[in-house]
């Protein structure tokens, strides 16, 4: 019996993180004034969307808010509007604002704050689609069939009005009530048709419940553990981004500059190595997971129930599957032909007029958000090498978060140069190697400091604990030097555990330490 008291929330320092890792929330007064002063370079040259009934998804509270969207089912399928915050319109090239969010590279979120990558004037004001505010953005048509394959997709500017702001929670619940939003009514039969077309084609999903810091309502300057569960509604919305991104890729790939180059900016990553497969294989088979020969490992994934022990084990060591993303780059000359890499499902370009489909083609699913970064390249751009990205099974490109992530801006310039048939801006193609250079250090950052704040959270509400016995999950057994790895559920917590349990099984740990100096825990078993 634990005879401490049990503690579910407890004071946490959070800015001693922003100083460890040199987050600077504030803005160098210069970059401050352009945002405030920024006005849209492109106001004369947009088409009027603002008929659309545009609709946002996003956390509550959130006020960068990068995408709006409308889906219409028709008579031969789906039809998406997609539009995404225009922020090249409104920072100028070479400029203070620039050179302040090349060197941030992205948002960084933290429990207690954001450190933006654009001031909020411009990120949660200007910017931000706001509801009933008049927006520039890029605006992203898509047609697609009746099995939710992309037909034709295009990106144009233009000036559009969101009517209403929506969070994850509340579309589920509307959802499930049968009163959706009329803007996303079609989003469940959409979702699900792109999700099934992602498995097809073998990409790699893992519905892990994220495991967050958040603050303890009844107890001020007090914060607390939880896992979010990924809802049905996530992964709905989910689609919708990353159909986008796959357009974008395949924009970039399919189409050259009216003087014969090839510029793109993608995000990739290797296939996982035989090895890695086998071994999940081997940890299925101990598990008594069937797992038929010819049947995909995200197909596998998809099928499990994520609330059992198999699941949280299976899905954390599919993680491993998931490394290598990076930032490529193609820019120069190339010979006639698209780029060689395979469409899976994202319609080829027809010369320099909208997207035509690959017949019979399939397409898409979903991305990682616990992958390693890896290095960023630069390819030749008529001998690519690996332009897939593994874990959607497709080309791909970051092209819908310009808000909160620098490459996107870039990405999204050459999709509009190309979708207009200009050349790509020439400051844009001499930011690619300075982006990716930016994207690849705050990506490692931004994993560091996530991971920090909950190391920190879980140390500090289990300090006096110390001798406390918990009910655990083994989600990866100890192999030589490396310790046995634990999740308990209350407070949702994961650990390395010494001794030998067996992997899989419910078994009872004690905690031996917890050190918010260190941001510390460890547990040990038998107790």
């Amino acid at each position: 019996m634990e005879l401490h008291q049990r503690i579910v929330s407890a004071p946490v320092d959070f800015g001693a993180i922003r100083s460890e890792f040199g987050l600077a929330s504030a803005y160098p007064a210069e970059a401050t004034t352009e945002a405030r002063d920024a006005v849209d370079a492109f106001a004369g040259n947009r088409i009027d969307r603002t008929d659309i009934p545009f609709v946002t998804i996003d956390p509550p509270g959130a006020m960068d808010l990068d995408q709006a969207l409308h889906l219409d089912r028709t008579d031969s399928g789906f039809t998406l509007h997609y539009a995404i915050a225009d922020v090249g319109a409104v920072i100028v090239p070479g400029g203070a604002l620039d050179t302040e969010a090349v060197a941030r590279g992205q948002t960084f979120y933290l429990p207690d704050s954001t450190v933006p990558l654009h001031p909020p004037v411009l990120s949660e004001n200007a910017a931000s689609l706001l509801p009933e505010q008049t927006r520039p953005a890029a605006l992203w048509t898509i047609e697609l069939d009746e099995n939710a394959e992309p037909q034709r997709c295009s990106v144009v500017r233009a000036l559009i009005r969101s009517r209403a702001r929506l969070d994850y929670a509340s579309v589920q619940a509307d959802a499930d009530a049968g009163r959706l939003h009329p803007s996303i009514a079609a989003l469940p039969e959409f979702g699900t048709r792109r999700i099934e077309a992602g498995l097809a084609r073998g990409a790699i999903g893992l519905r892990l419940p994220a495991q967050s810091v958040i603050s303890d309502d009844k107890a001020d300057g007090h914060w607390r553990l939880v896992l979010e569960p990924r809802t049905a509604a996530d992964d709905w919305n989910e689609q919708v981004s990353l159909l986008t991104g796959m357009c974008a890729a395949r924009i970039m790939l399919d189409r050259t500059t009216p003087s014969g180059e090839r510029i793109a900016l993608l995000r990739t990553m290797p296939p996982p190595p035989d090895s890695a497969i086998a071994s999940i294989r081997r940890t299925a088979a101990a598990l008594g997971i069937a797992w038929p020969a010819q049947e995909s490992v995200g197909r596998m994934l998809a099928g499990l129930d994520p609330n059992t022990p198999a699941a949280l084990v299976l899905m954390s060591e599919a993680t491993g599957l998931l490394r290598g993303a990076a930032y490529t780059v193609l820019d120069g000359a190339v010979a006639d032909g698209p780029a060689a890499a395979p469409s899976n499902g994202v319609p080829p370009s027809a010369g320099q007029g909208e997207v035509e489909p690959a017949a019979g083609a399939r397409a898409e699913q979903s991305n990682s958000r616990r992958s390693n970064s890896g290095a960023n390249t630069r390819q030749s751009a008529d001998q690519p090498n690996n332009l897939q990205h593994s874990a959607i099974g497709a080309p791909y490109a970051h092209v819908t978060a310009p808000l909160r992530r620098l490459a996107d801006r870039f990405a999204t310039e050459i999709c509009l140069a190309l979708c207009a048939g200009a050349e790509v801006p020439q400051w844009v193609r001499d930011g690619l190697s300075p982006t990716t250079e930016s994207m690849r250090r705050s990506d490692a950052l931004a994993n560091k400091v996530e991971r920090a704040c909950i190391d920190l959270t879980e140390a500090t509400l289990l300090a006096e604990r110390s001798g406390a016995e918990f009910d655990a999950v083994v989600i990866r057994e100890a192999n030589g030097s490396r310790l046995a790895e634990v999740f308990i559920a209350d407070p949702p917590v994961a650990g390395p555990c010494v001794g030998s349990p067996p992997e899989g099984a419910a078994v009872r740990v004690r905690l031996v330490s917890a050190d918010p100096a260190t941001r510390k825990i460890g547990f040990a078993f038998p107790v």
